[in-house]
């Protein structure tokens, strides 16, 4: 018998994968989206962060990176930059789940936009070191300034349509209700 802890955490885990192999089935999908010259969210990494600020035990680190490591080879990006550099904010996120729990969530969604601009400029660097082609700068902004504010939607189907919610202080996983 599987304890139901478990079976939960498992379940969401899957659900993570579902949501992201149908993210990237729609982005590879010629479809016009009427968002000419925007660029899209990345909604997986904004869900990852979503998922480990309210449940860090949801979002497992080995899939949050295969995930990533795909969407690289197949969206043509450097393999493994986008993905070792949302794994480190990812991770970073892990750690301060605990403090961001009772704070507004203001305070989580700068929190989260202070990752993703440190992970814009570390991308930046790490490509102008070894020489590698990027995008303009204002293109790489424009990105950033997208997914900051698409976050508060993903938090909010997240949290409203997944379920995916905070543990109330005090209570540990095994304690939580099952949903």
């Amino acid at each position: 018998m599987i304890d139901p802890v478990t079976l939960q955490r498992l379940g969401f885990a899957a659900l993570f994968a579902a949501l992201a192999t149908l993210i990237v089935f729609m982005r590879m999908l010629p479809l016009d989206t009427g968002f000419a010259g925007m660029p899209p969210p990345d909604i997986i990494v904004l869900l990852g962060f979503a998922w480990v600020l309210r449940r860090p035990d949801y979002v497992p680190v080995v899939l949050f990176a295969a995930i990533l490591f795909v969407t690289d080879l197949l969206f043509l990006r450097p393999p493994g930059v986008t993905t070792a550099l949302a794994v480190i904010g990812l991770e970073a996120l892990r750690s301060r789940a605990g403090l961001l729990r009772d704070q507004p969530f203001a305070l989580e969604w700068a929190t989260v936009g202070a990752v993703l601009v440190f992970m814009l400029l570390a991308e930046r660097i790490l490509l102008a070191v070894f020489f590698v082609g990027q995008v303009s700068f204002g293109l790489s902004a424009y990105n950033l300034l997208v997914n900051v504010a698409f976050y508060p939607v993903v938090v909010a189907i997240s949290v409203w349509g997944f379920h995916v919610r905070r543990l109330a202080p005090g209570t540990h996983a095994a304690e939580a209700r099952m949903v």
